[in-house]
């Protein structure tokens, strides 16, 4: 007789055999969900569908529009992906997983595409999608892992396990081709029906799919021409560098010539802030205003402070202005669907006041400032200004680009900057690593250092957060005059030295204990790099400390 065991699903107690798989379970409750159920949290901690529950629990489980069930949908379309490639097209053909792209992901391919080729490649992932082939999970000896990489010419991930101590390791397996990935997988294809493809060049697609953020549908692909250049520019860069990869990285780490990288992508970023600032030099005559806006933790108040340095340089004079001051006060603040106050909305802004008084800046009358005091929540007026004939406005803020500010200023007057911290390097090439990833752990070190909140509270804020920029920051994008990228190549092992021992403060218990081990397990992969040669007026001082900005 088959002993059962209670589980508790939607605070209901439910009776299942004892052993039974979560994918077992899950099928009572798929009718509650519009998208196939691909992972599980039991307690705090995720657990993939094979998982069998031999002990009383309480679990929920979770799609596509989850963050957590995004990764797994992701990964296995990857994998699908790469076996359709093969498939097609023979056992050299591969995909190189690039970067996020309008709410999508861009993938190069090492042979040439066609709108006809990216049907093909559709037509397959569909094909083996209603196959529903299993995707096994296997522990492997990590030595024999490597060799196998190896015999394959995948030297990347062949080199990524080499900085793994453990004696076994996870791969997967679809078909007869097996890969690594860094995170949880789905276990079978036929969850995977939820995607689309969009041909963008020769060389490269945009693999769409539901969000997080946009649940309902899969979003028509928009192409960013700015964003996409960009990230293009510096992606040649690093491959110029040899750095395309964590493994490249940890080997100049390793030989200890870290130094001289730091040296070197500190000059590219200040030379694009130099091009910048010469670009509004030359349309002095005409610019007025420059607009700095970009999600949490691009580096805005460097960026902006050292392109106002530049501008000086030049012989321009600059009155600075941070849109936080303009917040309405705390009692008028609107309320998001949560019912907390909502910073990130343009709607908190006091408009009328921000829009009234760069009109009087620019026409040379004499303004009051304020300076919002975040404690009290209510702005303090205390700096009365007037701009001098050659002076120029640099204001930078979340919603700095927004269409909807400054509508009474000519558009000739305004010059606008995106700034975002694109990451020029792969875990491997097919993982990626998430700019939003690296903004988050920039934020976490900042809000820890200077406001003395635990790594909770930020992880906490953060899905608010991103609600916030996909609503309010990166519509607007395409509107900047220029887009600068604010990451550095080698950040993320400095940011490994300051941010790991904080992550390690969640306790098991905590909601926010599996999201702080997943960026643990992903800090591994980088060795750790001292900040001792970052220059005080690096965008990484601002985050970890000793910037030569700070007030």
């Amino acid at each position: 007789m088959n002993e059962n065991i209670n589980i508790i699903i939607n605070n209901k107690d439910y009776q299942f055999p004892k052993g039974i798989s979560l994918e077992e379970i899950a099928k009572n409750f798929q009718s509650d969900f519009n998208y196939p159920i691909v992972l599980a949290r039991i307690g705090t901690i995720l657990k993939e569908l094979n998982t069998p529950i031999n002990k009383p629990c309480k679990m929920e489980f979770l799609d596509l529009t989850s963050r957590e069930g995004s990764r797994v949908h992701i990964s296995g379309l990857t994998f699908i992906i790469i076996y359709a490639v093969k498939s097609l097209y023979g056992p050299n053909a591969n995909i190189y997983v690039q970067h996020s792209l309008d709410k999508g992901i861009y993938i190069e391919t090492n042979f040439e595409l066609t709108e006809d080729k990216i049907n093909q490649i559709k037509n397959q992932m569909n094909k083996i999608v209603e196959s529903d082939m299993p995707i096994k999970r296997l522990t492997i000896d990590r030595i024999e892992a490597i060799k196998y990489f190896e015999s394959i010419k995948d030297y990347a991930k062949a080199g990524i396990l080499q900085y793994n101590t453990n004696t076994y390791i996870t791969l997967y397996k679809l078909g007869n081709y097996y890969n690594y990935f860094y995170n949880m997988m789905p276990t079978s294809t036929k969850m995977l029906k939820s995607f689309d493809l969009s041909y963008v060049n020769k060389n490269g697609f945009v693999l769409r799919f539901p969000t997080a953020y946009i649940k309902d549908h899969i979003k028509e692909y928009q192409h960013h021409p700015h964003m996409f250049e960009v990230f293009q520019e510096y992606r040649n860069w690093a491959k110029i560098m040899q750095i395309e990869t964590t493994v490249d990285l940890n080997k100049i780490v390793s030989s200890g010539k870290i130094n001289d990288l730091i040296r070197i992508d500190e000059t590219l970023q200040s030379n694009k802030l130099l091009e910048v600032a010469r670009k509004i030099y030359e349309d002095k005559d005409n610019i007025k205003v420059i607009l700095m806006a970009g999600p949490s933790s691009s580096g805005k108040t460097t960026s902006s402070k050292k392109l106002s340095m530049y501008l000086r340089s030049f012989g321009l004079k600059i009155r600075p202005i941070s849109m936080d001051d303009y917040f309405l006060e705390k009692a008028e603040t609107p309320l998001g669907e949560d019912g907390k106050p909502d910073y990130e909305s343009l709607a908190a802004m006091d408009l009328k006041l921000f829009d009234d008084q760069i009109e009087k800046l620019l026409n040379h009358e004499e303004v009051t400032l304020p300076t919002y005091n975040f404690i009290l929540g209510m702005k303090e007026f205390k700096e009365t200004v007037k701009l001098d004939q050659n002076e120029l406005l640099v204001i930078e803020g979340i919603h700095a680009l927004d269409s909807n500010i400054l509508t009474n200023i000519s558009r000739k007057h305004k010059y606008k900057i995106y700034l975002s911290a694109l990451t020029e390097i792969n875990i491997d090439y097919h993982n990626r690593i998430s700019t939003s990833d690296n903004r988050l752990l920039r934020r976490i070190i900042r809000d820890n250092r200077t406001r003395g909140y635990d790594v909770t509270k930020t992880l906490e804020s953060w899905a608010s957060v991103r609600v916030g920029e996909e609503k309010y920051i990166f519509p607007y994008q395409d509107d900047a005059d220029f887009t600068f990228n604010t990451g550095l190549i080698y950040e993320i092992g400095v940011l490994k030295t300051y941010v790991e021992p904080l992550l390690y403060s969640v306790d098991e218990d905590s909601p926010y204990y599996e999201e702080a081990k997943r960026l643990i397990d992903f800090l591994r992969l980088f060795l750790p790099i001292p900040s001792d040669a970052i220059p005080s007026d690096s965008i990484i001082r601002e985050f970890i400390g000793n910037s030569c900005f700070s007030e």
